[in-house]
């Protein structure tokens, strides 16, 4: 990742017809697993694994926070770019925002907030490594 496409990663969904309403639109929830679709990509093009983060380092990103806004309605088969972003690494916060859209539309905005935890869900640091990179990303 070049330092000019650092700061947003992109990522690519096609709608599937279970992620769909009575009413032909992408249900509303499906947004989170979408920005955990790009969080994961984001981590990936930073050169990291957040499976490896978990296993090796003994840490996770937990969720405390996750609002989105929605501004225009996805359907069946419409394909998505999930754009992410860092918006906030601290010691133990890191803050994502994100955009989903279709052809250039905006579809929704949203953010989620993580607070760092080791493997008994307590409050940590994040490793060296990780905070340095993620520093190296922040917008």
């Amino acid at each position: 990742m070049s330092e000019t496409d650092a700061k947003v990663v992109e990522a690519r969904i096609r709608v599937r017809y279970a992620e769909t309403d009575q009413m032909g639109v992408v249900y509303h929830a499906n947004y989170l697993v979408w920005f955990e679709v790009g969080r994961v990509e984001f981590i990936r093009q930073m050169g990291l694994s957040y499976k490896e983060m978990e296993a090796e380092a003994g840490c996770m990103i937990a969720v405390v926070e996750a609002n989105a806004r929605y501004r225009a309605p996805a359907r069946y088969d419409d394909e998505l770019v999930i754009e992410t972003r860092l918006t906030a690494a601290r010691s133990s916060v890191i803050r994502f925002g994100y955009r989903v859209l279709r052809s250039g539309t905006l579809l929704c905005e949203g953010q989620t907030v993580h607070v760092v935890v080791n493997r008994e869900m307590k409050k940590a640091r994040l490793p060296e490594k990780y905070a340095e990179r993620f520093a190296a990303h922040l917008i």
